[in-house]
């Protein structure tokens, strides 16, 4: 059996990708799995790094671009069909998934041409644009938030959260993940492409929240642009912290968190809830639909989260904001109860089982036309 996720371009669609494709690996170790993507995204090293193949497609994206990049995505469109339907037809699909993002439609539109069980993952609160063009082309719609329902034909919804990795749901650290730890561990990131607003407000806190946490043990992940003016602050300044481009062990770093400062991608929520982290949320101001704006207010609501647009950010007030979450031991183990209860680790499984359901099915009506002669 082979199954293909079109997913990439950023770690928040390629991510539950592959919390999915492990799920089905799981399930059965003979299946094979094919992530479809481009060159440009962050999919060519995560998924070398996580030991998938990835076939490239042609895909632009056309959201929140210019009238001449808009042109060359609708022109790459034919392109990327013609080379899916190459992909599916040499490698047999029997699924496709669709995670969203530039890479999914051309895929899926490839295989609704060839009668291949496809669905779609939307891990957002508020659903993005590839997901709701291709949706009546699909079987099924999954989704992490029930209000991303409205959007879709509701026979084809099924609820289900973000697929996460297994690392995530572990309840206690394991013996090869423990760090020595002086005090609390405060974990800064970005997202997969890192932040600079957020790194800058951080620098420019820094001297501060050292003066009133000498003991805090900080990482740091700073997207791969901005990892020298970022690690070049933190020495001149003589602190010492973990300071790093990218983290591929995102599950053994944060398990060991007390608060995370972050974006509020799908995914990020998604993990902060699976080990019940309290976090400092900055959403992204410019995401399309303010889709980040929605997952972190969601998180807010449940108590597991500050939220902090981006707007009012500055050194001082991240500080603030931090200073009095980790002062206050019992605002702190609140916020990480509150963050706990969001968490759904079966996402996956659930994912995985309603696939084989859909495949079962296909293949019984492809007998039945057989035998009546269709």
């Amino acid at each position: 059996m082979t199954i293909v996720i079109a997913a990439g371009g950023t770690g928040g669609h390629l991510y539950p990708a592959i919390a999915l494709a492990r799920e089905f690996l799981r399930h059965d170790a003979a299946v094979r799995i094919l992530f479809v993507g481009t060159a440009r995204g962050v999919e060519s090293r995560v998924l070398a790094h996580e030991g998938f193949e990835l076939a490239l497609i042609t895909a632009k994206p056309v959201m929140g671009k210019g009238v001449v990049d808009v042109l060359r995505g609708l022109l790459s469109v034919p392109i990327g069909i013609w080379q899916s339907l190459r992909i599916l037809e040499q490698r047999q699909a029997d699924l496709v998934i669709g995670v969203g993002g530039y890479t999914s439609p051309t895929m899926l539109a490839a295989a609704a041409l060839k009668g291949i069980p496809r669905v779609i993952l939307e891990p957002n609160a508020y659903p993005g644009l590839a997901n709701k063009v291709v949706a009546p082309f699909t079987q099924r719609v999954f989704l992490a938030f029930e209000s991303a329902g409205a959007s879709f034909d509701q026979r084809k919804v099924r609820v289900v959260g973000t697929p996460v990795r297994q690392e995530f749901l572990v309840p206690s650290l394991k013996a090869g993940d423990s760090i020595e730890r002086r005090g609390q561990h405060l974990l800064i990131f970005g997202g997969s492409q890192g932040a600079k607003a957020i790194n800058s407000a951080v620098l420019e806190g820094l001297a501060l929240l050292q003066s009133r946490f000498p003991d805090l043990m900080i990482t740091h992940q700073t997207g791969e642009v901005d990892f020298e003016r970022v690690s070049g602050a933190y020495d001149k300044l003589g602190i010492q912290a973990k300071v790093v481009p990218f983290l591929y062990d995102m599950p053994a770093v944060l398990r060991t968190a007390d608060l995370v400062v972050a974006r509020s991608g799908a995914m990020t929520i998604a993990e902060l809830t699976a080990c019940g982290k309290a976090a400092v949320l900055i959403p992204l101001p410019n995401a399309i639909y303010d889709h980040q704006m929605k997952n972190a207010r969601a998180m807010e609501v449940e108590g597991g989260a500050i939220v902090l647009p981006q707007a009012n950010l500055n050194g001082a007030k991240l500080v603030e904001t931090i200073v009095s979450i980790m002062s206050n031991s019992e605002r702190l183990h609140a916020m990480q109860e509150h963050s706990f209860a969001m968490r759904r680790s079966d996402a996956a499984e659930v994912i995985v089982r309603e696939c084989y359901a859909l495949m079962n099915k296909t293949q019984e009506n492809n007998q039945l036309r057989k035998v009546n002669g269709g």
